[in-house]
């Protein structure tokens, strides 16, 4: 029989009220289109978003040209080992705070910054001066063959007109990314990841439900 795990956190933020909707992107909205109170036979919600609200994944193809979509990675590279990271700075994850870590080719690297413990993460409301990876943290990430990377908050990126290093840097090198994960809770150390995106036809991201556990 499998032992059951000792600790398990639901690092994934609540779509209607913690969510962020980035700015330019169309809002997410749930309505409910059939009542019980009004004589339906059923409650039935419509939901419009994008595939990048609340906790998501990115593949390749969200910014590189013919890079891989969802089609084509199995289940099992959205569950592996990973290392949630507590980032001191502020302001930017850089890769001075990453070199002590014992990183295997494949592990996943999950950033617990001032995102998380401000609330910024669960605010749902959008905030400029979010935590972000430098270049050079995503350069460092790629040099260790990491296979996943994770932060609370919507982007990897700040906020910059149309400047994404960090996302292409990532996803140029076949790093999966998951972002709009909330950490606050959560200690830092090892664990395994569990972020199963919603089986969305040829698409280059998608809502994600994303546990720790250990």
């Amino acid at each position: 029989m499998m032992q059951s795990p000792k600790e398990i956190y639901d690092i994934s933020v609540s779509l209607g009220d913690e969510a962020i909707d980035w700015p330019g992107n169309p809002p997410y909205n749930r309505e409910l289109i059939s009542r019980i109170a009004d004589g339906a036979y059923c409650d039935l919600s419509q939901i419009t978003m994008t595939t990048h609200v609340g906790t998501h994944v990115d593949t390749p193809a969200h910014f590189i040209a013919s890079g891989k979509n969802l089609d084509e990675y199995p289940v099992e590279r959205w569950i592996r080992p990973a290392h949630v990271v507590s980032i001191e700075d502020k302001e930017v994850i850089s890769p001075e705070e990453l070199k002590g870590l014992d990183i295997a080719p494949g592990d996943a690297l999950l950033f617990k910054t001032a995102n998380s413990s401000s609330g910024r993460s669960t605010s749902g409301v959008f905030e400029d001066d979010f935590v972000y990876i430098s270049p050079e943290a995503a350069r460092f990430c790629v040099a260790k063959k990491v296979g996943l990377v994770g932060i609370d908050y919507g982007s990897v990126d700040r906020r910059s007109g149309h400047d994404f290093p960090s996302h292409y840097e990532l996803l140029g090198n076949g790093i999966l990314i998951l972002e709009g994960i909330t950490l606050k809770d959560v200690p830092a150390g090892r664990y395994t990841i569990f972020c199963l995106p919603m089986k969305v036809k040829g698409a280059e991201g998608a809502p994600a439900r994303a546990v720790l556990v250990r």
